[in-house]
């Protein structure tokens, strides 16, 4: 046996799993969890919400609160709905970059702190790099009459 007798079964397999509606719907989910949750944690514990924005150096906390919270729900309802996906992507794709420089300056810090925030950093520009493939494949499911 060799590992091309292996291949052809487990390719089919997740050629099944790619082609299942299901799994442009989870991973849109995957991709955009984390934002929903932060968004209901913030508007559930608004004084929470504004005091994190003071931390970061943000005025007023209290705009910069209810604009995160609007991107963070809203953002993540069109990429579920698949409605206008490429404007829910590029708003959270602008605010991770932002949050990312912001919360994670690694170039000013030193030592373990330095590594931890250069990950942190790396990763959300990961996730922008998922925002911009959701748009990509909603516009090609689109063009292939693939809706959601």
């Amino acid at each position: 046996m060799t590992f091309r007798d292996l291949e052809r079964p487990a390719e089919r397999i997740v050629d099944r799993i790619l082609d299942w509606d299901g799994t442009w719907l989870l991973a849109r989910l995957a991709l955009v969890g984390a934002y929903l949750l932060g968004g209901m944690v913030k508007l559930t514990d608004w004084p929470g919400a504004v005091a994190e924005q003071a931390h970061f150096g943000l005025t007023p906390p209290a705009l910069w609160a209810a604009l995160t919270i609007l991107v963070e729900l809203v953002g993540p309802l069109l990429i579920l709905l698949d409605r206008a996906l490429w404007l829910g992507a590029g708003a959270l794709g602008v605010f991770t970059v932002l949050a990312a420089l912001i919360a994670n300056d690694f170039w000013t810090m030193a030592g373990p702190e330095r590594f931890m925030a250069t990950n942190a950093f790396f990763e959300h520009i990961g996730l922008v790099g998922g925002f911009a493939l959701a748009a990509i494949i909603s516009r090609m499911r689109r063009r292939l009459g693939m809706n959601a």
